[in-house]
């Protein structure tokens, strides 16, 4: 199917499906005219892709994996072992953005927040440096 017909199933633009095939997430062939020429498959595979952006993967994670994934013998449990990671991987983000919270709330407010706070807010906050200098 030609990238119109493609862009118009899937609900994305012509501009996205070339991006994809540039970054390595879709191919096709050339027909003699010059024209992109998607196979059917296409279809499932961006939606796909979709929902797989949709719960946190980048087009990078979707590429590297999309081959992984495609010849996995069970893919459903191939995809929970990605799911799996991805859940720790946000799991640490969570914890740096809690601990990154307390530090901004402690400082909101104070003369200087950019300045470093006293030993005892600082005690209090052990292990965690600021990203700017004192």
């Amino acid at each position: 199917m030609r990238i119109g017909e493609l862009a118009t199933r899937v609900g994305l633009s012509r501009d996205a499906l070339r991006f994809y095939e540039q970054v390595g997430i879709l191919t096709s062939e050339r027909l003699a005219n010059g024209y992109r020429d998607y196979p059917p498959e296409a279809v499932p595979w961006l939606e796909y892709v979709r929902t797989a952006q949709a719960l946190g993967f980048s087009l990078a994670e979707i590429a590297d994996h999309g081959e992984e994934l495609s010849a996995a013998p069970d893919q459903a449990e191939a995809l929970s072992a990605l799911f799996a990671d991805k859940i720790r991987i946000i799991d640490t983000r969570m914890a740096e953005l809690a601990v990154l919270r307390v530090e901004l709330t402690a400082r909101v407010g104070t003369d200087c927040p950019l300045r470093k706070q006293p030993a005892s807010v600082a005690g209090a906050r052990a292990g965690r440096r600021s990203g700017f200098p004192g």
